[in-house]
């Protein structure tokens, strides 16, 4: 079944087919990957509203969310209501010719619809199946469903993550879990592939937004399983090394990592002050953790009497690791960024031009690409039962019963 020729695909992936029921942030940003490394990905949204995304409003880019267009660029999308018998049949004839199907359906969902993992094995033996959810398909929370600001407050993130110790608890700003179970699953995703190519066997990959926030946890899950304490917030200093952290120039932010040896003596010369070298409470990093409340006293009071441009040409003069503290138009327009074109432009089918973040993961011989923006809803539906052999009486009839909804539809009723 060929690829739409409108839109080359390139990338060390490009050949592989993906249904995609995904929906969100987790699972979308899985399927964002593989698509931006050359997969094919098929979105299916369900009908009538589509991804949630498409609802996360403000802001948006012409009459589209831009979380959506940021979730969803490199796929192709289609609408099924899998309620009904079309758009089951749909749904099938597109696994039937898929490498890879990935959803985030809540506990049980596929299996209700008749496309749980066991049946589909049993129908497509090679099929590579993958699962994320809140907890996971086994153990005691195996049912519940999965949410970015649980998995961060059961996985302890959020009793350690703050200003002080005894404050309450923080969420980290991004949602940490959701963009970590996409990418494990990802990861999950390549692995079996590997092993699909060895064997021909395929099987269900699966990870959880629990699991993926606990990974994130190695530094203080170290402490506290060596220790029995519980690491508590620290503000922007590190659990195990000193000075590593936040400090305030006199006129802004910056971070500094002068925490070994080497990179200690350094900064003490950066700021002027090497006599802090002999003293006895920062000598070495075990001293200076003991002492941190002392150590940041200590170097704030130097780091404010010059500007942050003054400190970092110092430190970076000195080889000594540190960076400014950017907002995130800070961020996106750093020369860094932009070289590795980690803001990119796209075309979108109605909106034009569309900024979005670029591919993390360059390859020398296979490159990824941004090379489509995300669907309108329903844009690719027609297009791709097409190509997977139906015809337009079928897709016509599939239409009228409501098991699938085409772009061509949606702008009549808009229109009327």
């Amino acid at each position: 079944m060929p690829l739409n020729n409108k839109t080359p695909r390139s990338g060390p992936l490009a050949g592989l087919k993906v249904v995609d029921l995904t929906h969100v942030m987790a699972g979308p940003t899985c399927t964002l990957m593989l698509a931006d490394m050359g997969a094919d990905v098929i979105k299916i949204e369900k009908s009538p509203n589509g991804d949630d995304t498409r609802h996360s409003v403000p802001p948006k880019i012409g009459d589209e969310a831009a979380s959506f267009l940021m979730m969803n660029r490199n796929k192709r999308g289609i609408v099924l209501d899998l309620k009904t018998a079309g758009g089951k049949q749909v749904l099938r004839r597109l696994i039937a010719g898929a490498d890879v199907l990935v959803e985030n359906f809540a506990p049980g969902a596929m299996e209700r619809l008749g496309f749980g993992y066991e049946e589909l094995h049993r129908d497509f033996p090679t099929l590579i199946y993958c699962s994320l959810s809140g907890f996971g398909r086994t153990g005691p929370y195996k049912h519940r469903r999965g949410f970015d600001l649980v998995a961060q407050a059961m996985s302890g993130i959020m009793s350690f993550t703050g200003e002080r110790p005894d404050g309450p608890p923080v969420k980290c700003g991004p949602p940490l879990s959701d963009i970590t179970a996409g990418l494990l699953a990802s990861m999950g995703i390549l692995a079996a592939y590997s092993h699909r190519l060895k064997t021909g066997e395929g099987q269900w990959v699966e990870t959880s937004l629990y699991e993926a926030a606990l990974v994130q946890t190695y530094w203080q899950s170290t402490i506290a399983l060596a220790t029995n304490v519980a690491p508590r917030a620290m503000g922007s200093a590190h659990p195990l090394n000193a000075p590593y952290q936040a400090f305030e120039a006199s006129d802004g932010w910056l971070v500094v990592g002068g925490a070994n040896k080497k990179h200690w003596l350094l900064m003490l010369e950066a700021l002027g002050a090497s006599e802090l070298a002999a003293d006895p409470r920062f000598v070495n990093g075990s001293d200076r953790m003991a002492n941190l409340k002392e150590l940041e006293a200590e170097l704030s009071a130097r780091f404010r009497k010059q500007s942050r441009a003054h400190w970092l040409a110092a430190l970076d003069d000195k080889g000594v690791p540190c960076g400014p503290v950017h907002d995130m138009l800070e961020a996106l327009n750093d020369p860094q960024t932009l070289a590795r074109e980690m803001v990119v432009e796209v075309e979108h089918s109605t909106v034009g031009s569309v900024k979005t973040i670029g591919l993390p993961v360059k390859f020398s011989a296979t490159p990824g690409k941004v090379r489509t923006g995300a669907p309108v809803y329903g844009e690719h539906t027609r297009e791709v039962l097409r190509e997977y052999g139906f015809d337009e009486a079928e897709i016509d009839a599939f239409e009228r019963d409501g098991a699938i909804v085409t772009a061509s539809a949606t702008r009549k009723e808009q229109v009327a």
